[in-house]
């Protein structure tokens, strides 16, 4: 009877695993070096975002934020955020992300890039 049980709670249970918001892809690329610096740094997500609830920066070496602080969710594609960077100077940056689903379902982390000497 509890392996019924368990059974039923794993199946009910198993399609929200699929509902939360995965980073997919970016660009700059994860661990990528680039030439050039970006105008803006654009995440993919597997699912659309809540706005209000989603963050990214962008961080130098030293830890301090350099983006614009304008972290937009597209409204034309829930699933893809993005915010503006500055003229960013040769060096290691790093994204921060926190990605809330339409669903309520929290993910996060985090990536570098850099930009070529």
């Amino acid at each position: 009877m509890r392996r019924a049980i368990a059974g039923v709670a794993v199946a009910l249970l198993a399609p929200a695993a699929f509902a939360h918001a995965f980073l997919e892809r970016a660009e700059p690329r994860v661990g990528s070096t680039v030439a050039k610096a970006p105008d803006q740094v654009t995440l993919r997500f597997s699912e659309a975002l809540e706005p209000a609830f989603s963050t990214v920066e962008v961080l130098d070496a030293a830890g301090k934020r350099v983006d614009r602080d304008d972290r937009k969710v597209d409204p034309a594609n829930a699933s893809v955020m993005r915010v503006s960077v500055p003229a960013l100077a040769p060096g290691k940056y790093r994204v921060k992300w926190r990605a809330l689903s339409a669903d309520t379902h929290v993910t996060q982390g985090d990536f570098t890039f850099e930009v070529g000497r």
